[in-house]
């Protein structure tokens, strides 16, 4: 089962506290829509930033003996080499480009826009960032992998040569094994200046976008990371100016 033509509903957003001059896009994973990550977002509402989490339409996955759920795109297997669905995940990320022009008709400009997203959200989030021609702020990849890896070069990127990305890994993950983001950060070294490339491992995170589990915190936690430390948005860096960088666990791989 190929394509995503299913409707989905409008997205989840958090404004910003005053006049919104930069973005937050954050994508969900299998199953899930954009509210848990909004309600989460709502707790590090910032000024001048607006959170948007859309919803992924619902369709049948291949993976789950095709019952539908909010899906970006269907999966159809679980390992690196498994058959992806190119058409899907072409037209997901065409639809992740047509927010983005959204919010630039809106008077924020694409390279104060973030993306990011969980799981087959994050594996979105980067597919496209690398094929999109609006320059973003950064790019947050959250237990993911990257779609279509096997025929991107460098020939098919866009304007985000230069882009930061975080990506970041449970090392206890058994459903996307880390083995996928491993791949994936070797892949985008080749592509995109490895200098602005951050891999982060954590031991014992499985993979989980739950509040009662430590992935959620680390989730959290390296969401603001990209937001503040790598500073690519001055009004969030503002926001963040006593944000504490502490030991919080995890070993990263540059």
């Amino acid at each position: 089962m190929c394509g995503n033509n299913m409707s989905a509903p409008l997205p989840a957003i958090v404004p910003a506290a005053r006049k919104a001059t930069a973005a937050v896009i954050f994508l969900h994973g299998l199953g899930d829509t954009g509210h848990g990550w909004a309600e989460a977002m709502a707790g590090i509402r910032t000024p001048h930033v607006k959170y948007i989490c859309p919803h992924a339409p619902i369709m049948p996955v291949s993976l789950n003996m095709n019952m539908a759920m909010p899906s970006w795109f269907d999966i159809i297997g679980l390992n690196p080499d498994a058959e992806e669905d190119e058409t899907g995940i072409k037209k997901a990320a065409e639809s992740i480009k047509a927010l983005i022009d959204q919010e630039v008709k809106n008077g924020i400009p694409s390279h104060r826009i973030v993306l990011g997203g969980f799981s087959q959200g994050g594996a979105l989030s980067l597919y496209t960032a690398l094929t999109t021609q609006q320059k973003l702020a950064g790019v947050v990849a959250l237990s993911c992998w990257l779609p279509l890896r096997n025929s991107l070069s460098k020939s098919v990127l866009g304007s985000n040569k230069e882009v930061p990305v975080l990506q970041c890994h449970g090392e206890a993950d058994p459903l996307v094994p880390l083995i996928f983001g491993c791949l994936t950060v070797e892949k985008l070294k080749t592509m995109l200046n490895p200098n602005n490339i951050t891999f982060k491992t954590y031991p014992r995170m499985p993979h989980s976008a739950c509040p009662e589990v430590c992935c959620f915190k680390h989730a959290h936690h390296s969401l603001l990371l990209i937001l503040a430390l790598r500073m690519i948005l001055k009004d969030i860096i503002e926001c963040f100016s006593s944000f504490s960088t502490g030991n919080d666990g995890y070993k990263a791989v540059h």
